[in-house]
C-alpha cells in the first residue's frame, strides 16, 4: 500500500484526514457570523420592509396563493414542541401502564392534551409495556430453568 500525500498539511492522518474534534482551523468561524450575502441583502431591504410586508399582504387579499402562503408562514410560527405536564403513575406493572391509558384517555378528553401529545405519550407506554413484559418473560424463563434443574441433580 503506497502512503497518502497529505498535501503537507500537519495533523492529518494515514488517508489524509483530520481525527474526529480536529480541523486544519482551530479557530473556526467565530459564532454569531453572519454570511456576506445575508448581510448585503438586509442592507438593501431595510427601509422597505414595511413597503414590502404590505403589498405581499395586498396581494395575498387579492387571492395570489403564494402571497397567502408566505404570509400564513411569517404570520403563524411553524409549531414547535411544548413541554407536557402530564402527571404519570409510576410505571411497575401492566396495569400501572393500563391505568397511564386511562389518565391519557381522560386528558384528551378534557382538553388538556392535544391528539398529537397522547399519541406520542400511548408510544411511551408501549415501550413500557414491552419492556415490562420482557423482564416478566425473563423472570418466568429463570423459574422454570430453575424447576428444570433441581430434579436432574437430585439424580
Amino acid at each position: 500500500m503506497e502512503p497518502v500525500n497529505t498535501g503537507g498539511i500537519q495533523g492529518r492522518g494515514g488517508r489524509g484526514r483530520f481525527p474526529r474534534g480536529k480541523s486544519g482551523n482551530p479557530a473556526g468561524k467565530p459564532k454569531g457570523a453572519r454570511h456576506k450575502t445575508s448581510v448585503v441583502a438586509e442592507t438593501i431591504l431595510d427601509g422597505e420592509s414595511a413597503a414590502l410586508t404590505r403589498r405581499c399582504i395586498e396581494m395575498a387579499l387579492e387571492g395570489d396563493a403564494a402571497a397567502m402562503r408566505l404570509v400564513m408562514e411569517r404570520i403563524l410560527a411553524p409549531r414547535r414542541e411544548r413541554p407536557l405536564h402530564f402527571e404519570m403513575p409510576p410505571l411497575r406493572s401492566l396495569s400501572d401502564i393500563a391505568l397511564a391509558h386511562g389518565r391519557i384517555l381522560e386528558g384528551l378528553a378534557n382538553g388538556d392534551i392535544l391528539p398529537t401529545e397522547a399519541s406520542a405519550l400511548a408510544g411511551i407506554l408501549e415501550a413500557a409495556r414491552k419492556s415490562l413484559e420482557s423482564e416478566q418473560l425473563e423472570a418466568r424463563v429463570q423459574e422454570l430453568e430453575k424447576l428444570l434443574v433441581k430434579p436432574s441433580s437430585a439424580a
